[in-house]
């Protein structure tokens, strides 16, 4: 067995800080836990221990973790048990007995002859044995012997108490009177072992029980040990003629490796084009294999070398390589792991064809791609240059100076690749986009506010501007610009109030591209009634109203909700006409008609004109309210009291208003005799604002007759007689009616005054 064999039977203990590094391989416990361990006849579990052998003569026993172990790559190694040998054995039969711990490649099925301690015949490996019978003079003992190597096994004097090859065997002094083996009470053994600095081959294997050293020496493997692969551990004992209890309990064996992230890792590498060799520095797979190199020593060796890589960090190939890498733990008492692998392939370099793919956004045309992302190559270290053609590339003109940032339409550019060695390569690169984003233009509408007609509410999440169901993304805008550039984003498109117009839906799919669709928005006006219109009528009257047909619903404020009302009076009034999903509110007056006034009234001799205004035209006149006409004279009064009537277009109650005609005087002799000396209206008095007054022929005023006059007239003006003429007058006054209507009468006289 070589040095490296007998590490991996050993401890990966614990590190020098004291700190376990390994699982372990233990028979511990109690009851003993003997899981991944075999029990060989007869030895039997007991408690906390095995019982290789009871005190019983030519007995053997043996137990052997299940699965062999592979010990090649182990430099140090640890293995801890307790034992003990009890019993009522009587020595001096010829027959031996003791125990043995052993790395074997045979271990035993069956029980063994007693001299050999239970170890199988022509054992292959590294065995401790612990003997307490010397079979050359049948006396008891306690000796220690050590084998590295072949024991043949098959008499009393071909055991291991017999096996003397240079180098590869030990056997200590008769420890019975210092150290005895027999005794009630369990021994600790450490066996532990490391490299010879000397002789690599080696190992310096130490045994201490209960802390004293029995022994600490180099050994070398000797005949089949030299070229094991793989054994087993494990405990054997037997009795012959002298019998004796063989027990152990508290083993530990720690095996573990290193654990590694991979195990193998490809690198191809184009030769120089001088030396035809690759090149690489086999320390930058490290971070590879484990996360925190600096922790770990790591040794290179070609495949099937048992030589070292002298420089890992320059090291040339010139054919297909697989390197080992062997990981040692700094830390702690571990077996090196040997199962990483580099596999260097040494090739004419290639750059690979790669395609990339960006957004054709809202149908742009062009897409900023950066051609450094298309991986060409694994190889580190490359210089690339781009180009729009091959052309470009071999004579090595109009390089794309921005490749990170390249503006392009689909089509292909071409990458020129130098690796560090100066090996170079030529890829495609195709220049593609995405599918583009399905979008449709849409338009919907909202009913209008009702108190802002012109604006509706509008939610832009139900536009259908696209066919796309699921992972998308819509934004919406006022501009087509605000929406390529993301700025001004509508805050709540859920309630969105505008006018009739056009906002923008930015519609992003899964790959992050974009289009645009427009989305109309239509405010649906009121859609009033053109039948229905404000009345006017006589306010002692009612009338109908109609919406007319055509709407969905209808709701007057009276709470009919027919498309017309009747009889119904002056006042205000509304209907909610629904037009689909849209309630306009109309509203509509039933005005009382104005009333027309008889604003004044002439009276000229026998004739009255009467003057209206107000109400609406045409007027009707009568002077009994039973026959009307449509002028406003009436000729031939006769003197007195006359009512006049009065109604408009509306053909009301007519309004009417009670007159005077007046006596008609036309001639007076102021002479003094008593008969016709003067005008005399005071008759008259009775009427409101009542003033007669005289004019001459030019329209001068001579004479106003009031109350202080009694409304008489003598023929004077300003104190004097005037000349005897014809003169003019009026008399005027307000009717006593609600409307005061003003009354005009207009006449002449002849003034004779006689001396």
């Amino acid at each position: 067995m070589n040095k490296n064999l007998l590490f991996y039977f050993s401890i990966l203990l614990l590190s020098l800080s004291g700190i376990s590094f390994a699982q372990t391989y233990q028979l511990t416990g109690n009851p003993i836990n003997t899981t991944d361990w075999t029990v060989v006849p007869s030895a039997t579990t007991s408690g906390d221990f095995i019982m290789l052998t009871d005190d019983v003569g030519n007995k053997s026993g043996a137990i052997k973790l299940n699965d062999p172990i592979n010990l090649k790559y182990c430099d140090k190694w640890k293995v801890e048990f307790d034992f003990r040998i009890n019993g009522n054995g009587i020595p001096g039969f010829g027959k031996g007995d003791g125990f043995a711990f052993w790395y074997l490649a045979n271990p035993p099925v069956t029980s063994q002859q007693g001299s050999g301690l239970g170890v199988p015949q022509n054992a292959v490996g590294f065995m401790v044995g612990f003997d307490i019978y010397n079979n050359t003079t049948s006396a008891q003992m306690s000796k220690v012997h050590i084998a590295y190597g072949v024991v043949p096994n098959t008499t009393d004097t071909n055991n291991i108490e017999f096996f003397n090859t240079p180098g590869s065997s030990f056997h200590s002094a008769d420890l019975n009177a210092t150290q005895p083996f027999v005794g009630d009470t369990y021994k600790h053994v450490e066996v532990t072992s490391e490299t010879d600095p000397a002789n690599p081959a080696n190992w310096i294997i130490t045994v201490k029980m209960d802390g004293i050293i029995i022994t600490s020496q180099s050994f070398a493997p000797s005949g089949g040990a030299a070229t094991m692969t793989q054994g087993y551990f494990g405990f054997s004992a037997s009795t012959g003629g002298a019998s004796a209890r063989n027990s152990i309990k508290n083993v530990k064996i720690y095996t573990d490796k290193v654990s590694i992230l991979k195990s193998l890792i490809t690198q191809s590498f184009c030769p120089n084009p001088t030396t035809g060799y690759g090149n690489v520095n086999l320390t930058d797979f490290n971070a590879q294999f484990v996360a925190n190199p600096g922790n770990y020593t790591f040794k290179y060796y070609p495949q099937g070398s048992s030589t070292p890589i002298a420089n890992p960090a320059n090291y040339d190939f010139n054919t297909n390589t697989t390197v080992t890498v062997v990981i040692k733990d700094n830390a702690g008492v571990l077996c090196d792991n040997p199962d990483g692998k580099i596999q260097l392939n040494l090739a004419a370099f290639k750059a690979n064809d790669k395609t990339l793919t960006e957004c054709n956004n809202n149908k742009l045309g062009t897409a900023t791609f950066n051609l450094n992302s298309a991986n060409v190559t694994d190889v580190l270290g490359v210089t690339k240059k781009y180009y729009k053609t091959l052309n470009d590339l071999n004579s090595g003109t109009n390089e794309i100076l921005y490749p990170d940032t390249y503006v392009s339409a689909p089509g292909t550019v071409y990458v020129k690749v130098t690796t560090p060695l100066g090996c170079t390569g030529t890829a495609k690169i195709n220049l593609t986009f995405y599918p583009e984003t399905q979008v449709k233009d849409a338009t919907i509408q909202s009913c209008f506010i009702e108190n802002n007609v012109l604006n509706g509410v509008f939610n832009l999440t139900t536009a259908n501007v696209t066919s796309l169901t699921t992972a998308i993304i819509k934004k919406y805008y006022t501009t087509v610009a605000n929406a390529v550039n993301d700025t001004n984003e509508i805050n709540d498109p859920y309630q969105y109030t505008s006018t009739s117009t056009a906002v923008y839906a930015k519609v992003i799919d899964t790959n992050g591209c974009f289009a645009i669709a427009k989305i109309n928005l239509v405010v649906l006006p009121p859609v009033k009634s053109s039948i229905l219109k404000d009345k006017t009528i006589c306010i002692e009257n009612k009338t109908d109203l109609d919406a007319g047909p055509g709407f969905d619903e209808y709701l007057w404020s009276t709470g009919a909700k027919t498309s017309s009302i009747k009889d119904v009076s002056v006042g205000t009034y509304w209907v909610k006409l629904r037009t689909g999903n849209c309630i306009t509110t109309q509203v509509v007056n039933v005005q009382p008609s104005p009333n027309p006034v008889i604003a004044s009234i002439d009276i000229h001799n026998n004739t009255i004109m009467i003057n209206v205004v107000g109400g609406k035209l045409p007027y009707q006149y009568s002077l009994d309210g039973i026959h009307w006409q449509t002028s406003n004279t009436f000729t031939g009064l006769a003197r007195g009291e006359v009512k006049v009537f009065v109604k408009d277009f509306y053909n009301c109650s007519p309004i009417d208003v009670q007159i005077t005609v007046p006596n008609l005087i036309n001639a007076i002799t102021p002479n003094g005799d008593n008969k016709n000396d003067f005008i005399d209206y005071s008759a008259l008095a009775y009427k409101k604002n009542l003033i007669f007054t005289v004019y001459d022929r030019y329209g001068n005023k001579l004479y106003e007759a009031n109350k202080i006059r009694n409304y008489t007239w003598d023929g004077r003006a300003y104190g004097k007689k005037i000349p005897s003429a014809t003169y003019w007058y009026t008399i005027s006054w307000n009717e006593n009616d609600k409307n005061n209507t003003e009354t005009k009468y207009s006449g002449w006289v002849l003034v004779k005054n006689m001396e």
